[in-house]
């Protein structure tokens, strides 16, 4: 759905799962640092207001959106992690560099996934200009890093629910 349509940071609070014995890794490209440090921000607030523990939020650093994939796969191969959220952006630019960095991230979240059997959540901002990717991520358009917390909670729940 078209993000003009839908705010991200919109949810019904009560149909997410309680995060209380959850443990997630999050994953910060440090490109667009204004704002992928903004989604990281909304993602961290949802998953301490759904019970998540701070100290059960762990958080690492990948130089950019491209090495989202390999950060995201050094946390999915911990026992200790039940999901991990990839956060970055990605903006349009003069050269097909965009193309080629957005079709990589999101194969290589995807792959992660798939590896490990379990989440990992795919919250980057693919924007056509920097004014885009602000709000998306805490202006007009709410906050990426939020609907990628929510997505985690609810993967896990899934999973958990699907593996009793």
């Amino acid at each position: 759905m078209a993000t003009i349509l839908k705010n991200l940071s919109d949810y019904d609070f009560e149909r997410v799962p309680s995060g209380e014995t959850m443990k997630i890794g999050i994953v910060v490209a440090e490109w667009n640092s204004e704002i992928t440090f903004a989604l990281c921000r909304g993602a961290i607030e949802t998953l301490i207001q759904h019970g998540v523990q701070e100290k059960n939020i762990v958080v690492e650093y990948v130089p950019g959106s491209y090495e989202l994939s390999v950060g995201s796969q050094w946390l999915a191969a911990r026992n200790d992690i039940d999901a991990v959220i990839a956060l970055g952006c990605v903006i349009q630019g003069e050269t097909r560099h965009f193309e080629f960095i957005c079709q990589a991230v999101s194969q290589g979240i995807t792959n992660v996934s798939l590896k490990y059997n379990k989440p990992v959540i795919f919250g980057v901002l693919t924007t056509d200009t920097q004014q885009q990717a602000r709000d998306r991520s805490g202006g007009k358009h709410g906050n990426k890093g939020v609907e990628a917390a929510v997505t985690a909670l609810k993967m896990c729940e899934m999973a958990r629910r699907i593996k009793s």
